[in-house]
Formats: structure tokens, C-alpha cells, sequence
């Protein structure tokens, strides 16, 4: 996988949101207002259909849960600073991988954070606890922004320039104190699980993420395939194979 340079054009970053990016925002900002115009009781449909919570996802198999939670926010805060994480790093990524790679790298941080937090709460017996949020995803893709982009220097707390690798390692920092200190309120296994696998990924210890396009390499065996039947085609009728 080429690594691209370290710090990237931000002029061109800071005027162009790529479409996958832009279709995560908009979806993320339609299902925030649709629930905060709705009230508490659409609220509570909206949890009970879309949150990520052991006693449904599981028991119930209600198995979209795992992808469906990460769309969900009810907390204007909650939502503006994923949004400004997802807008902030996400952009470089989609520039640098393409919108198909990109979405799929998302999802998948988004996927392995919802599982280890259904772990997690099976594990302590916590079966009705309701997990939201973007925010397994976009650990990771901070994670994978700091990685490609080591020296980009961001704002840390909006306040503090730093470099993206020493910044994303005091916020992995953070969430590993949290967890193991009073309850918050704050999924610190989804953002650790998102950030570990996005570390991963990015590593490549993850091989069969590494594989070329299924599809891809499906078309090119049936390619193979119709150039040797043709090749003994042509023999059986006296001529030679065509070179390509």
C-alpha cells in the first residue's frame, strides 16, 4: 500500500468534502434531527430499533443493530464533535484511499467497536445497555489518519498544535484510563475497539482485509478461462492463438 506524505495540501482539504464523507454526514445529521424534532417517544422507538443493546441484538436478532447503532445520536455535542472528527480526518483518508475503500474501512471500525462492546457487556451481564454513536468509527479513522499522516499537526482540544500520532495517542491514552475508572456514561470499549482495529488494518495484520476485490478476481478467472477455451478452439480449426 503506497503511504502518502505526511502532511497533505490543505488548501484543497479545507474546500472539497469527497461523496463519502459528505453521504456519512448527512445521513449522522437526518437521524439526529428526525429524533430531536421527534421528542422521547420517537426516541425510544429510534433506541429500541436502532441501538446496539445485547438483550436485541442478540436475543432478540435484531442483527442490523451492529451497523445501525453508529448513525444514532441524541446529544447535540455528542454528534457535532463525531461529525467534526469524521469531516476532519475523514477527508484526508477518502482523498488519499477512494470513496469505496474509505466507506468500507468505516464501517468495519464501526462494526469490530459494536462488537467489542457487545462483548463487553455480555461479559459483565449488562444485557440492556444501549450503546449509540459514531464514535467506535471515527477513532479509527483517527487512528488510520495518524498512522498515514504521522506528522499532521492538529488542534488538540482545539487549543494545542501537535503532531497527529502524539495527539491520538493521548485520546487512546484517555479512553484506556476511563475504562477502567468510574462509569462516565462514554463507550470506552467502542472507541478503543475502533481504534485498535483501524491500528490493525492499517498494519496489515489483518490479511484477508488485504485481498484483492472478490468480484475482481472472479472476473479475471472467467477471463482466463474464455481465453483458453478459445485458444483450443483455434488449434482444433488449424489457426494459432491471437497475441494480445
Amino acid at each position: 500500500m503506497p503511504r502518502p506524505r505526511n502532511r497533505y495540501p490543505t488548501s484543497s482539504y479545507m474546500g472539497y468534502v469527497p461523496r463519502g464523507v459528505k453521504w456519512l454526514l448527512i445521513i449522522n445529521t437526518v437521524v439526529f434531527l428526525i429524533c430531536y424534532l421527534g421528542g422521547p417517544g420517537l426516541q425510544r422507538h429510534v433506541t429500541l430499533l436502532l441501538a446496539l443493546s445485547p438483550e436485541f441484538a442478540i436475543r432478540s436478532f435484531l442483527v442490523w443493530q451492529i451497523f445501525t447503532y453508529m448513525f444514532v445520536h441524541y446529544a447535540t455535542l455528542h454528534i457535532l464533535f463525531n461529525m467534526l472528527g469524521l469531516w476532519f480526518f475523514g477527508v484526508p483518508l477518502e482523498r488519499t484511499w477512494g470513496m469505496r475503500r474509505f466507506l468500507k474501512f468505516y464501517l468495519l471500525c464501526g462494526l469490530v467497536a459494536g462488537i467489542c462492546v457487545l462483548a463487553a457487556n455480555v461479559i459483565v451481564g449488562q444485557w440492556q445497555i444501549f450503546t449509540i454513536g459514531a464514535s467506535g468509527a471515527v477513532m479509527g479513522v483517527m487512528v488510520a489518519f495518524a498512522v498515514l499522516f504521522p506528522e499532521a499537526i492538529i488542534l488538540m482540544f482545539f487549543v494545542f498544535p501537535m503532531q497527529a500520532r502524539y495527539a491520538v495517542m493521548i485520546f487512546v491514552a484517555m479512553d484506556l484510563l476511563a475504562t477502567f475508572g468510574q462509569n462516565t456514561g462514554v463507550s470506552t470499549v467502542a472507541h478503543l475497539g475502533g481504534a485498535a482495529f483501524g491500528y490493525l488494518y492499517l498494519k496489515g495484520r489483518i490479511p484477508v482485509l488485504n485481498m484483492p476485490d472478490i468480484r475482481g478476481a472472479y472476473r479475471q478467472w472467467k477471463l482466463q478461462r474464455a481465453k483458453k477455451k478459445f485458444q483450443v478452439y483455434m488449434r482444433k480449426h488449424g489457426k494459432g492463438p491471437w497475441v494480445n
